[in-house]
């Protein structure tokens, strides 16, 4: 057992100093980045949430500063950054329920939120890992939105965010 210990430490002290960008949690972040830009990401959908794109734009920027050693700048100053817009934000019936008077339509019984962030990464120092890409998440709910709708946001920023993490630092599709 404590060969395994010894072994297993050796490994990752190795990895650290060769260079390699090594981090637990998925990311691959090389070395030689220290910086990240996240702009503001204006909410452009048809259907405006006040507080949308401020609690987007600080989830990205949590998962970053939770996930990884970058530190977040303004612009010009970034070895990387993220900008975008959501572009997406909409409520459709996910099924439906008869009622029992036939001139009244039919009522959603349960609804699915979808909110699409168009996302642009651009990094300095490797082009080859920039991209433009539209990420869409859902969370499906019964009853009325307006008690459930800020923890259905914040769930989905959750993927979102996990998403776009994946794309830029972990080369998830």
């Amino acid at each position: 057992m404590k060969r395994i210990i010894s072994v297993l430490v050796l490994s990752v002290t190795v990895a650290l100093y060769s260079g390699c960008s090594f981090t637990l949690n998925g990311a691959s972040i090389p070395k030689d980045m220290k910086t990240i830009n996240v702009e503001f990401f204006e909410n452009n959908a048809l259907f405006v949430v006040n507080n949308l794109s401020q609690q987007f734009t600080e989830a990205l920027k949590e998962r970053i500063r939770s996930q990884t050693r970058l530190t977040i700048v303004r612009t010009g100053e970034a070895d990387a950054t993220f900008s975008g817009a959501i572009t997406n934000y909409t409520i459709t019936p996910v099924s439906v329920q008869a009622t029992n008077n036939s001139n009244a339509p039919p009522i959603a019984n349960a609804s699915r939120l979808s909110i699409t962030v168009k996302v642009k990464y651009t990094n300095q120092s490797d082009k080859k890992l920039n991209f433009e890409q539209d990420f869409t998440k859902t969370a499906d709910f019964t009853g009325d939105i307006a008690s459930q709708e800020q923890n259905l946001i914040l769930n989905i920023n959750k993927q979102l965010t996990e998403d776009i993490f994946n794309k830029a630092f972990a080369n998830w599709n």
